[in-house]
């Protein structure tokens, strides 16, 4: 059988994860979550943000929002790279401090996981499935706000870690391959992920076939965002500016509280708005400096 576009490409590797299914089960199987367990996983931005001009861009491959509690960054690295585990702590460091908002405690910075898919070998140890977490030298756990988890693609597979037809279905080459591997899985991810790549390798016209359906649900999808997201706004509006009207009513702490949701949801223009009122306008410059 013919050869077929291989997941280590960062490219299908990308394509593949935007199907919410294998997502779902990918980080199910990864970070040993009960599928069920899974509420949100929304896809984020993957340019981090950074400070200063001078100041090191982040780009990661895949960034997950796991139940609005934890941040995941998936990434495939096939070559060696120098630095590499270096690289991987910056990536992670990044990932934890630009998730805390101006104004917000501590208490709201959210958990932090990279899987680091590699197509090499870190080292000689035979284990191919491995999790790092902060540790004392008795092992007993720091905290649990950052996980790395480190899959390797190259070392021989034990036939019973959760991972192993993730790694056959990374490793596949042949059209022949993913037939055996899903003639022989139960894994609903696998089986979906499969789909979609047999998807990719097809000729044009098929390819333009079901763009075009894709193209016609998204559209759907789109007008009905689009309805609600405007309901949404004009109440949103509408409560604003009944809040900065209670909050000059009735004081301080009730506008502390309007105005750190308004930058936790960026709306500045309502937070301009309100400093205009000469009622409130000397302690917005007091409080938050603006």
């Amino acid at each position: 059988m013919g050869k077929i576009i291989s997941l280590k490409y960062d490219y299908c590797f990308k394509h593949l994860l935007l199907n919410e299914k294998v997502r779902r089960h990918f980080i199910s199987d990864a970070l040993e979550i009960p599928f069920r367990e899974i509420r949100t996983i929304r896809l984020s931005n993957t340019f981090l943000w950074k400070q200063y001009k001078r100041q090191k861009q982040g780009i990661l491959d895949v960034l997950v929002e796991l139940n609005d509690t934890s941040r995941v960054n998936i990434e495939l690295q096939i070559e060696l790279l120098k630095f590499w585990d270096k690289r991987s702590l910056f990536y992670m460091s990044k990932l934890f401090t630009e998730g805390l908002l101006s104004g917000q405690e501590y208490d709201k910075l959210k958990r932090c996981i990279c899987i680091s898919i590699l197509g090499f070998d870190r080292d000689e140890d035979p284990r191919y499935n491995r999790i790092y977490r902060l540790r004392d030298e008795t092992g007993q756990e720091f905290t649990d706000m950052f996980e790395i988890h480190i899959i390797e693609l190259n070392k021989p597979l034990n036939g019973t870690d959760r991972m192993d037809e993730w790694i056959q279905l990374f490793n596949a080459e042949t059209e022949e391959e993913l037939d055996m591997l899903q003639t022989k899985t139960k894994n609903e991810g696998i089986l979906e992920a499969i789909r979609e790549l047999k998807i990719m390798q097809m000729g044009r016209a098929f390819r333009a076939i079901r763009d075009d359906r894709l193209k016609q649900r998204r559209d759907r999808y789109a007008r009905e965002a689009y309805v609600r997201d405007e309901g949404i706004k004009q109440g949103l509006e509408q409560g604003i500016e009944q809040g900065i009207e209670q909050g000059i009513e009735k004081g301080e702490d009730r506008m502390n509280s309007l105005i750190l949701c308004l930058i936790a949801n960026g709306r500045l223009e309502e937070i301009e708005k309100a400093a205009q009122n000469k009622k409130y306008r000397a302690q917005l410059y007091k409080e938050f400096r603006l």
